[in-house]
């Protein structure tokens, strides 16, 4: 469970995202955590992840005690073998602003993973804000939805039938129907969210997208 709740914070956006692979409840204090927490969510290679999970706490050289709580402890499926990540998410140009003051916590953070064998990782925007970001935004919701067996193998042998095509190709072979279109995209979609239709998730999402299908 994280380890202190996040206020309410009138300069910064603040909140709990509603999300399925979280330890507790994930909260977030700026709109980059909240966007880290949607490609977590969206990763399959992640298991699970907890936001704030431990509070890190030292004396300095004059013996004043001080404290650090890492942003996102990160846990990844077992068969990547793969060790867990310790998360500090900051703009770079807080970190470079702020250098003097998060360099020992840093350092700290960078301790404490060590001998827990993790990795100690500083994740900003550059990583964050990708296309990548913006087709985990816009498939997450479909992956929630309950879609019916029959529709999905309909959709499925299309696309085998087809090879590689595009969403607008799959809708064409699915029906000319306008209204059954419309019908069909959030399976197309549901699909592609559920890594079960192939697509370039580095590249921006559209009707003119390759598809493909998958084993």
């Amino acid at each position: 469970m994280p380890v202190r709740r996040i206020p309410k914070n009138y300069r910064n956006v603040t909140g709990i995202a509603a999300e399925t692979k979280a330890i507790g409840q994930a909260q977030f204090e700026s709109t980059l955590e909240r966007d880290f927490i949607a490609l977590l969510e969206f990763s399959p290679d992640v298991s699970r992840y907890e936001v704030q999970p431990v509070t890190i706490g030292w004396k300095d050289d004059q013996g004043k005690l001080r404290s650090y709580t890492p942003d996102v402890r990160v846990e990844f499926r077992e068969a990547l073998g793969l060790e867990p990540w310790l998360c500090e998410v900051k703009y770079r140009s807080g970190i470079k602003k702020d250098w003097a003051v998060l360099r020992p916590k840093f350092r700290r953070g960078f301790r404490y993973a060590r001998d827990k064998g993790w990795r100690f990782r500083l994740v900003s925007e550059v990583e964050i804000r990708t296309p990548l970001l913006g087709n985990a935004r816009f498939l997450l919701p479909y992956r929630q939805r309950a879609v019916p067996q029959p529709s999905i193998d309909a959709v499925l042998d299309a696309l085998r039938t087809l090879g590689r095509t595009t969403p607008e190709g799959l809708l064409n072979s699915l029906s000319c129907d306008p209204w059954e279109q419309a019908e069909w995209l959030p399976v197309i979609w549901h699909l592609v969210a559920c890594l079960r239709i192939g697509a370039d998730l580095d590249m921006e999402l559209n009707m003119s997208s390759p598809l493909w299908s998958l084993p």
